[in-house]
């Protein structure tokens, strides 16, 4: 503890680094050979700054990023990877973490200072809440205000919002009366309420069954929606289900790049039903308060960040193959975030 009062950032970061790499050296080698990938450090472009300036104090000092593994999250770590970059930290980059506990360990124990979590993950997975909130602001500051003992300051969220929707291929709406919102779907007739749901969804407490209840529908009823009408699907499938015409109303989620690339509409969720998953920027407490300037650089990326500016960027990489790093650079260097600079940065 002497050497934390005579060198507090510099003794702070190189614990959080042994212990970092020593807490996810399984998970890498996990991805490495169960998954058929690279580590996400292997490939990161170099990143000057744009409209992120970089912060005085930020010289010499390294900032752990962590993500999970799945395409979203690829491409926010990989944001957040740039915008620490351009700030001028030296970034040690931790994405690509196998599972959700995993990245939140990282950051309770604080051996990782930065990562985008959603809120609705946050309210009923880590703190154990019961019921989500379907308000976006208000979900966000019930967690904020939550995680705050836990040593994490949640920034102002993204406008996206990866919650569950159902959707429709947009060339059956006019066959559907135009449908656009999920109430609507009571005043088909019986036979067009059909859906391809996933085996997950088809039992979660916020899935199925009590979506039909609170839009006024009976699950098994002859006059609400036959057990029939359900299809029940691998995860993935309900996709191409819904697209092929299997169904006419498909569970989705709202920022997955597929719902473009297949043409699907998403139906507006109307009366309030799926909880909300914003993503947020989370930092370290003790980071922040040495950094505050680190809140600004995310106050300029989190309100781009919208559903159908996520849905474009997970389809580049999961329609079009495209890397989560390069699909993350060129849209930070489009907005102006980011400038190019010589070089690739990476690590062994």
């Amino acid at each position: 503890m002497a050497m934390d009062v005579m060198r507090p950032t510099t003794t702070r970061h190189s614990r959080r680094r042994r212990g970092a790499w020593a807490a996810i050296l399984a998970s890498l080698a996990l991805i490495l050979t169960g998954c058929g990938l690279q580590p996400a450090a292997s490939f990161v472009p170099a990143a000057g700054p744009g409209s992120i300036e970089e912060i005085d104090e930020a010289e010499g000092e390294t900032i752990t990023v962590t993500s999970k593994n799945f395409t979203e999250q690829l491409i926010l770590g990989k944001i957040a990877v740039l915008a620490m970059q351009a700030a001028g930290f030296d970034v040690e980059d931790l994405t690509n973490v196998p599972g959700s506990q995993p990245v939140r360990e990282l950051m309770l124990s604080g051996q990782a200072d930065v990562t985008w979590e959603y809120t609705g993950t946050a309210w009923l997975t880590y703190l154990g809440k019961k019921k989500g909130i379907p308000n976006q602001q208000q979900q966000w500051e019930a967690v904020r205000k939550a995680d705050k003992k836990n040593g994490l300051t949640w920034l102002p969220p993204a406008p996206l919002n990866n919650t569950y929707a159902l959707a429709v291929r947009s060339e059956a709406v006019e066959k559907l009366d135009g449908i656009s919102k999920l109430s609507e779907i009571k005043d088909l007739p019986v036979k067009e309420r059909t859906f391809c749901i996933e085996s997950e969804f088809n039992s979660r407490s916020d899935g199925m069954n009590p979506m039909l209840k609170h839009y006024g529908m009976e699950r098994g009823s002859p006059q609400g929606v036959p057990n029939d009408n359900i299809g029940i699907y691998d995860t993935g499938a309900v996709y191409s289900a819904t697209d092929n015409g299997e169904c006419n109303f498909g569970e989705v989620f709202t920022t997955d790049g597929r719902i473009d690339a297949l043409g699907l509409t998403v139906l507006e969720d109307d009366k309030n039903f799926f909880p909300a998953y914003n993503a947020a920027p989370v930092i370290n407490a003790e980071t922040l308060k040495e950094f505050p300037q680190i809140a600004d650089v995310f106050a300029q990326i989190s309100p781009e960040l919208t559903s159908d500016v996520m849905r474009k960027l997970n389809g580049k990489v999961d329609v079009q193959g495209e890397q989560p790093a390069q699909v993350a650079f060129d849209w930070m260097v489009k907005e102006g975030f980011i400038s190019e600079a010589d070089g690739v940065l990476g690590s062994e």
